[in-house]
């Protein structure tokens, strides 16, 4: 090797991507199980999914309470003997509840997680719901939320969501202080019962698997008494509303505006998705895009802004979002859909698009990187229906899309009079 010689350099859109398949099997109760078997440390990744999200309140907030209350007390252990628990064996158990799903995740060494198995079923089957855990449960969250309230992007994320589709739809609804105050604990015990004992569940499982894993896996959780057929419950669409432009003041002190601008924007089964996905990215998607470009480095306005879709199930919205000195609030806006008028007029370089394809297919091989990240990508497919050929579809447009066909749907998309427009100060 001749050191004097630099590397050649390859563009990232010369690389092949592959995607690392899967085995699938499921257990006796009928439970599907995805696994990936790979990675250099001993370590696994077990995510169980239950359809128990947001969506399926009866009781506003109670999907979220009850995700939580799961590791805080069964029959015979308290929340602090359940914690312990992990803690011994180097293991690390949370949950979390999103619109549709909610998740417990165990994350263990390989060779103990025999030993933690029997602590996650007995979280998912002998919950008990303690009073005291749900008050302690209900003061903090309405002290965060107490918070959080007094802060202009969390005020904005929340109202932006309620405008593009609706107060009472599950992607927009949000809770108050009344809301957390009505959370019971029959309620909880309701929900448990019905969305997780009785519910159903979809796991996922990366890393390097023990000996013998799937039969510990079948042992455990093979006679959990889940239905079989995952139920994705609908969502009425959004109501659009007249309005579209917002100025909210909650703070008369302040020296900053949390701007949101959004519109409504189908799921990734639409035809546009995977392109609209590379003209985002140029447009507000990295560091280098349009407006990062004009509003951070050449106006100073902002330290970023971005543009993004929600990872949305059913339905989606195309989001621009920043925060802005209060004096130039207003010309941020201005500029946001000046680069929308540019990208409708002036067709992109050679140059430029390259530079966002590299950026996206690196992106990609990040999020291949080690089993995790895979079960990551698989787990996304998956439960938005889909199959690998989402993978490599996604992958082939980022690679032959054209500037003719970003600035076609620049002109179906990216006009003001389609976005939703917040600023909160």
């Amino acid at each position: 090797m001749n050191r004097k010689i630099a590397p050649q350099i390859k563009d990232a859109v010369d690389y092949t991507l592959a995607l690392k398949p899967y085995e699938h099997y499921q257990l006796d109760n009928g439970i599907q199980v995805y696994s990936i078997d790979a990675g250099a440390q001993d370590v696994i990744q077990l995510e169980m999914v239950f359809y128990a999200g947001n969506c399926y309140d009866k009781l506003k907030g109670i999907a979220a309470a009850t995700n939580f209350l799961l590791k805080n007390g069964t029959t015979n252990k308290t929340a602090f003997q359940i914690n312990e628990a992990f803690d011994y064996y180097g293991g690390y158990c949370n949950r979390a509840c999103y619109n549709e799903t909610s998740v417990v995740t165990l994350h263990s060494l390989s060779k103990h997680v025999d030993k933690l198995l029997p602590i996650l079923h007995e979280m998912l089957t002998d919950s008990v719901f303690l009073q005291q855990e749900l008050d302690i449960y209900k003061q903090n969250t309405k002290q965060r939320l107490k918070v959080n309230l007094q802060k202009a992007e969390f005020v904005a994320g929340r109202l932006i969501d309620s405008y593009i589709y609706g107060e009472d739809h599950p992607y927009g609804v949000y809770t108050n202080p009344l809301d957390i105050d009505a959370l019971n604990i029959e309620a909880c015990k309701a929900f448990y019962q019905e969305y997780y004992v009785n519910g159903n569940c979809t796991i996922f499982v990366s890393g390097k698997m023990p000996e013998n894993f799937k039969k510990s896996l079948n042992a455990v959780f093979g006679q959990l008494t889940v239905n079989k057929k995952p139920v994705i419950k609908p969502i009425n669409k959004s109501i659009q509303i007249e309005q579209q432009k917002f100025r909210i003041d909650i703070d008369p002190n302040s020296v900053q505006g949390a701007i949101r601008i959004a519109m409504p924007f189908p799921n990734r089964h639409h035809p546009d998705f995977k392109k609209v996905m590379v003209l985002n990215t140029l447009f507000g998607g990295f560091f280098g895009s349009r407006l990062m470009s004009n509003i951070r480095e050449e106006k100073g306005y902002t330290y970023g802004i971005y543009s993004y879709i929600q990872n949305h199930v059913q339905e989606s919205a195309w989001v621009i979002s920043t925060e802005a000195g209060k004096d130039v609030s207003e010309a941020t806006i201005e500029e946001v859909y000046k680069e929308m008028r540019r990208l409708r007029e002036e067709k992109i370089g050679d140059e430029e698009l390259l530079l966002v394809r590299n950026y996206m297919i690196g992106g990609i091989l990040g999020e291949l990187d080690g089993p995790f990240q895979i079960m990551a990508k698989w787990k996304n497919i998956i439960l938005n229906d889909m199959d690998e050929n989402y993978f490599y579809d996604s992958v082939n447009e980022i690679k032959s899309v054209n500037a003719d066909q970003l600035m076609a749907l620049a002109n179906k998309y990216l006009r003001p009079e389609n976005f939703w427009e917040l600023v909160v100060y």
